[in-house]
């Protein structure tokens, strides 16, 4: 295997606290000081998440406004508000953190019906505050492809009417589908005149924050838009169609399906190959779950084959919510499974197509989010040496594994970022 890094453009910003301020200073004009303003903060594994967010806050209560914190989630933290209090706290948003409060409730308060008959709801807390701002990343949604995917717009749907609205709209989604549900859930919400505005998040392709842009409640569905495209034409691929794809961990944090399926080319319901902006992988082997995950293992069943260790660090609680709720049940099918990273290997390259085993092409990366560093296969050397957007680091080396047949637990490289 050759250790190989991918030179994608840096775009991170230098001073996040500067450019949050910056952004919102146009937005409060609206409102009264001393006003409450509930800020909504989702569950994905986001860049500088905590500093981005305190700033908010901060900025907040520099103008003489009381903010408070909730969790903007559907079903994610269990469907519980401790679990899904837990979940912020684990990305360091807390109290103490962030200087504010923390209010974490499932009771939502309806917000009336969209022209489908689609009841909207928004957070009770929320709702109870004089208006509502929300931060969250904008990105390719894992299950469709639209002008607007996952956003503030979905945040301001499912994301507000918490495990209630979550289920409801998924449910219609199944028919209607999920972009214009986002949409049409979307507009009712911004009919209670309780939005803000909001904080859209981007990231280039070595997952730094690119771009914080505040979003006028007037221009949202426009902007969103917009921003949508442009943090497209970023987006971090793997460079080449492989035999066998080994992804070391999947997890919430790292995508809403466990794992990107616009990166490991798969789809929520076991469809192989379906976008034809990723190469073709014939076979997906997963190793493990993030602990950041608390559980969920939703993204297993887009895998070809699994290691044991997997099966015992799910949840099956947690795992059952989010999937049944997002109408996903293929997504936790059990793959087969066996007790090594050689026996899983040995056992699956027979099935790719390729007669000799020297042929098979592999490819390793830490999980879908981090693709700065990844592993080739040694006999994909021509390829990577024709793109200049490749760097082979030091010399092809053997699979590493120990005396039980494993192995290491996270790629190397990657593994300080765990």
């Amino acid at each position: 295997m050759l250790t190989v890094r991918q030179h994608f453009p840096d775009r991170s910003l230098a001073d996040i606290p500067a450019t949050v301020a910056r952004e919102l200073g146009a937005l409060t004009g609206a409102i009264k000081p001393g006003a409450r303003i509930a800020i909504g903060v989702g569950s994905r594994g986001i860049a500088n998440i905590a500093t981005i967010v305190r700033s908010a806050v901060d900025f907040f209560k520099s103008r003489g406004f009381q903010p408070f914190l909730f969790p903007a989630m559907g079903s994610h933290g269990a469907a519980t508000a401790e679990g899904q209090a837990s979940v912020l706290a684990h990305y360091g948003i807390d109290q103490n953190t962030m200087g504010c409060p923390v209010l974490s409730s499932l009771e939502v308060v309806s917000l009336g019906k969209t022209p489908d008959g689609i009841e909207a709801f928004m957070d009770h807390n929320a709702f109870s505050a004089d208006a509502v701002f929300l931060i969250g990343r904008v990105k390719w949604h894992t299950d469709f492809a639209g002008k607007i995917e996952s956003g503030l717009f979905k945040m301001m749907a499912i994301g507000l009417g918490k495990f209630a609205g979550a289920q409801r709209y998924h449910t219609y989604a199944y028919q209607l589908g999920l972009e214009h549900v986002i949409r049409t859930v979307g507009r009712q919400v911004l009919k209670s005149g309780k939005i803000l505005g909001g904080l859209a998040i981007l990231e280039d392709a070595n997952h730094h924050t690119a771009q914080l842009a505040a979003v006028r409640v007037d221009e949202m569905e426009r902007k969103e838009e917009e921003l949508l495209a442009l943090v497209k034409s970023w987006m971090g691929r793997i460079p080449l169609p492989l035999n066998i794809l080994i992804v070391d961990e999947i997890g919430k944090n790292y995508s809403g399906a466990g794992m990107d399926t616009k990166v490991v080319n798969r789809g929520v319901n076991g469809e192989y190959n379906p976008w034809n902006t990723a190469p073709k992988f014939d076979r997906i082997f997963l190793r493990g779950l993030s602990g950041h995950s608390y559980g969920n293992g939703v993204g297993l069943g887009m895998a070809d084959v699994v290691h044991d260790r997997l099966l015992k660090q799910i949840d099956w609680h947690p795992t059952h919510i989010n999937s049944l709720t997002a109408s996903t049940p293929a997504a936790i099918r059990t793959p087969i499974h066996f007790s090594t990273d050689r026996e899983c290997l040995e056992k699956i390259w027979p099935t790719v197509g390729v007669h000799q085993q020297e042929d098979v092409t592999i490819g390793r990366i830490a999980n879908s989010l981090e693709l700065g560093i990844l592993q080739l296969s040694e006999n994909l050397r021509r390829e990577i040496e024709a793109n200049p957007k490749l760097e082979i680091l030091g010399d092809a080396e053997e699979l590493d594994f120990d005396r039980q047949g494993n192995l290491p637990a996270v790629l190397a490289g990657v593994a300080a970022t765990h």
